[in-house]
């Protein structure tokens, strides 16, 4: 602030100046000293555009609202330069901490799901090869921990929405996997028939409809998440709803139907938008808003339509961003500073992350990947991480640390090409080059070498928990491979 302006009036001459020269200056030195003490409250941005001012501090165990989108690209959000109009998204941002260096668990839906959940990289699991098809028997191990597990019995939870990690047997609802309450779909909702569940642990109830290529589908998914968050206002509650928009084919409700400028998948994300806005507001009448924290992300980057400009790649790529790189907003007024960070982060950080915010521990014999990213949201610290693998399938194929990104395979007309095996050793400086355009190997040689350390340690540490390639997708690629779909 200028202060000379202050002391114009000391230029007065005579007996006004005697007068008002004392009355003036007291009132002038307490003016400046209130105006120091606000601008000591002003927010300051550190490097990474995170807001260091001071939160009211929410002490208790805060409720946890997982927004987990399908196919939503890194572009496909007005915070993140998106052309289609995502104001309550945009509002939700403003509020909250936007992750700019955000990594799913996986380049597609069902290893990405499993490690959220858990935790740990998709191969541990189980399901870290492909997504899980109708005929595929592969389910989540129910010695799985999960989120909802671990958060038992102090939270009420819930999972309304896509679930996508197996439908098979007498234990794959997620009712068996620490969930209260599943209303939602077992698949992608392009998977027919495609039925609707509705499952009650404690009750033992269970009922299924048809919803086949349902315009009302994402509207009945945030009308049973409201139902929820009023039966539980009391209590601690984990919700994770997974909304399977906007994944292919769109059925954009008919409010929305024809609203943007972008399609059909513009109108979807209008919808979802929407969503945002009814969640927020939700939040606020139940005078829950400060002790909620809400995280809105997606499975992984943008399959055929969506954007994840300026990314490079597209859902199922491996290696670059654009497969794994994809929005992260956390929102919680009096828990989480609002604006932006850099810090490299994973989807399978949730579950250490909201273990801790709810002041409970991880089992000592549980081994997971994850990391406990509570400082990056609360105090702006930076990424408990050294490094992130980026799996394509059950093998490594990228590793990125805070300024490096390394990609060993990428694919072209139908081959998988090894990078390394034909001389393109790939190395991107990510502080300059987010869409990954201009390879620096050449320029350092001795981080290359390091980097390639961290692949080979990683692949050799993970090599126990390949299971190779699951019946049912092997299946796949034999039949297309007779009808000429595939080379």
């Amino acid at each position: 602030m200028e202060r000379n302006n202050h002391f114009l009036f000391l230029g007065w001459e005579g007996k006004k100046r005697d007068y008002f020269l004392p009355v003036f200056l007291f009132t002038a030195l307490f003016f400046l000293n209130a105006c120091s003490d606000k601008a000591k409250e002003k927010p300051a941005s550190n490097q990474a555009g995170q807001n260091n001012a001071p939160v009211t501090v929410f002490k208790g165990k805060p409720n946890f609202i997982l927004v987990l989108c399908d196919d939503m690209g890194w572009g496909d959000i007005e915070p993140n330069g998106g052309l289609i109009p995502t104001p309550s998204i945009s509002k939700l941002a403003k509020e909250g901490l936007i992750a700019t260096d955000y990594y799913s668990p996986a380049n597609i839906c069902s290893p990405a799901r499993a490690g959220i959940l858990t935790g740990r990289y998709p191969i541990r699991t189980g399901l870290g090869y492909e997504v899980i098809l109708f005929d595929d028997k592969r389910t989540l191990p129910v010695s799985e921990q999960t989120i909802a597990n671990l958060l038992k019995p102090d939270y009420a939870t819930a999972l309304i929405g896509k679930w996508h990690l197996g439908h098979t047997g007498t234990k794959w609802l997620p009712t068996n996997y620490g969930f209260d309450l599943f209303y939602g779909i077992p698949y992608s909702h392009d998977i027919l028939p495609l039925p609707l569940y509705d499952a009650d642990a404690k009750s033992g109830k269970l009922s299924s409809t048809r919803v086949d290529g349902s315009p009302e589908l994402q509207q009945m998914f945030y009308k049973k998440a409201e139902t929820f968050i009023d039966a539980n206002k009391d209590k601690p509650f984990f919700l994770e709803l997974a909304l399977s928009a906007p994944h292919l084919p769109e059925h954009p409700n008919r409010v929305f139907k024809g609203k943007s400028t972008f399609g059909a998948y513009g109108d979807v994300m209008m919808e979802i938008d929407s969503i945002i806005g009814r969640l927020l507001s939700k939040l606020r009448d139940l005078h829950l808003d400060k002790n909620t924290v809400v995280v809105l992300t997606s499975d992984n980057g943008a399959w055929f339509e969506g954007s994840n400009n300026p990314l490079r790649d597209r859902k199922g790529g491996p290696g670059y961003d654009g497969g794994y790189r994809v929005p992260f907003i956390a929102w919680a007024p009096a828990i989480i500073k609002p604006g932006k960070t850099g810090a490299i982060l994973s989807g399978i950080d949730l579950l250490p992350t909201f273990v801790s915010m709810a002041g409970l521990s991880l089992p000592r014999n549980l081994e997971i990947d994850g990391k406990d990213i509570s400082g990056v949201l609360t105090k702006g610290e930076p990424s408990p991480h050294d490094g992130i693998f980026l799996f394509n399938n059950e093998d490594i194929v990228g590793v990125r640390t805070q300024k490096w990104k390394y990609v060993t395979q990428t694919t072209y007309r139908g081959l998988t090409i090894p990078l390394e095996a034909v001389g393109f050793p790939e190395l991107y400086d990510m502080s300059r080059d987010i869409a990954e355009n201009y390879s620096v190997a050449a320029t350092y040689p001795d981080t290359v070498k390091a980097m390639q350390d961290r692949i080979k340690k990683g692949q050799a540490y993970y090599a126990s928990f390949k299971k190779g390639i699951p019946e049912a997708i092997l299946k796949k690629k034999q039949e297309m491979h007779k009808s000429g779909k595939q080379d």
